[in-house]
């Protein structure tokens, strides 16, 4: 949860191919409405892929 006049929160993001939650990042929601989506590296598929936020 955000600190009191803060609008940053922390997300999740998940791999687009293995579905793997592997990083979490902080997002201002007031400036970005839409979901977040990322190129991260995941451990799981050896590669740099997509990372999309969770709900």
């Amino acid at each position: 949860m955000a600190k009191k006049g803060e609008n940053r929160e922390l997300v999740t993001l998940s791999c687009t191919v293995c579905k793997e939650k592997n990083y979490r990042t902080p997002k201002n929601r007031k400036n970005t409405t839409e979901r977040l989506e990322l190129n991260k590296y995941c451990p799981r598929c050896q590669k740099h892929t997509a990372h999309k936020e969770d709900k």
